[in-house]
């Protein structure tokens, strides 16, 4: 390795170390003044923070950049895909620290939903790797739904999003469950009516977009792009196995780098659609996983794509962080890891219903797996978690409601 790539390395580690110190140090997103109160009385009053999160720097146009070190390495083709040090696909950065930090606020706030009873955390919650624990995700007035919440980790990196990838963008995707009268079950009339009656949310819109005159309504892409902002701050890039890409080959102990070359192998084959470093190639396959309870074929990205060739075919999603989002696949068929490997060893097309022709993966097949090689699997599988850069869910939202989920305790 070259000098300059140990000096390069060096500073990124020391400055994630840093951020890292002041993270915890802080053990909060907020910052407050203290003010008179009408009444002559001292309180407390939030501003929006004018720091970036852990992973990010501040450059002089108040723009967070990420900073991480899989930056020293090449990408080929900018696709982020490849072996132990390959660079990340493009990222989504230069939101502003307040941008983020209202995002924040709107994630947590059950203001968002057309009842005031879900915020975005109630299915993307930090504690559960961002998803929520549900086979599928539970919607308005607790309707059942038909497909689980995805984790959002690293969701900055993504160019498809949904199980189905309907949405290129951040700002597209969150209108399905704000507009969806299935899940939070809002209007955009309603929604901006709700946020324009929240006088502290119209000071802190103006904090986060100070080119707005004081009389100005918050508008609909405002509030998206505070999402957006937030959502991709999400970042997870330290996990054990990481450390043992960058160099540091004692992260993993024994049975973590048996599971890990049975991941990459010519036999399982995983690592040809869970690619490093984000462990998916962010392409489409279909596997043919059962659905629950006798129901009939999800067709997956065959409908928004428009294309019968992808019938039962999903995004094939992220594993970083996979140890937290259980249970597994679109439908939570699988409940812990260890039945979701499995899964491919019991054969090509196994569990496709009747009748359908579904053209599965050509990477999926047979490899016949022994018991301990599936049990090394789950081990190196869990080498990939990492929350340490994971952000504090807000005491109180603006709205006065109460946050959806419990604040997490650092």
């Amino acid at each position: 390795m070259s000098k300059k790539n140990v000096i390069f390395k060096l500073g990124l580690v020391a400055m994630l170390l840093v951020s890292l110190v002041i993270f915890l140090a802080m053990n909060s997103n907020e910052e407050f003044i203290v003010e008179d109160n009408p009444h002559g009385m001292r309180e407390e009053i939030v501003n929006l923070n004018s720091r970036c999160p852990p992973g990010f720097k501040l450059n002089d146009l108040n723009q967070c950049k990420a900073q991480n070190l899989y930056m020293q390495y090449d990408s080929p083709n900018g696709m982020g895909v490849g072996g132990l040090q390959t660079g990340l696909p493009e990222i989504r950065d230069g939101f502003t620290p307040q941008e983020i930090d209202l995002g924040r606020y709107l994630f947590f706030d059950p203001v968002l939903s057309g009842n005031g009873d879900m915020s975005c955390g109630s299915c993307h919650d930090p504690a559960l790797g961002f998803s929520d624990g549900q086979a599928t995700s539970i919607g308005n007035d607790s309707l059942k739904l038909k497909r689980g919440a995805p984790s959002l980790w690293n969701v900055a990196f993504l160019k498809k999003l949904f199980w189905d990838g309907r949405a290129a963008t951040l700002e597209e995707q969150m209108q399905g469950p704000l507009f969806s009268h299935e899940e939070m079950n809002n209007t955009p009339d309603k929604l901006l009516t709700t946020l324009n009656g929240i006088k502290e949310y119209k000071r802190l819109f103006l904090q986060a977009f100070p080119a707005k005159e004081e009389t100005e309504n918050i508008e609909l892409p405002e509030v998206y792009q505070s999402l957006a902002a937030f959502q991709a701050s999400l970042i997870s890039l330290n996990s054990k196995y990481d450390r043992y890409a960058h160099g540091f080959h004692d992260a993993l102990n024994q049975k973590e780098k048996e599971g890990m070359n049975v991941f990459r192998s010519f036999v399982a084959r995983c690592a040809e659609c869970h690619t490093p470093p984000l462990f998916t190639n962010q392409q489409f396959a279909i596997i043919g996983t059962p659905e629950p309870n006798g129901l009939p074929l999800d067709p997956g990205a065959e409908v928004p794509q428009k294309d019968k060739t992808l019938r039962g075919a999903f995004k094939i999603p992220s594993l970083r962080n996979i140890e937290k989002t259980a249970p597994y696949m679109h439908s939570g068929n699988f409940k812990t890891l260890r039945e979701t490997v499995e899964f491919y060893t019991k054969g090509r097309g196994h569990a496709v219903p009747e009748g359908e022709n579904l053209l599965i993966h050509w990477h999926i097949w047979e490899p016949e797996l022994s018991g301990y090689e599936l049990d090394r699997l789950v081990d190196f599988l869990k080498t990939l978690t990492d929350e340490t850069f994971t952000p504090k869910i807000p005491q109180t939202v603006p709205s006065g409601l109460e946050p959806s989920i419990k604040p997490i305790s650092i």
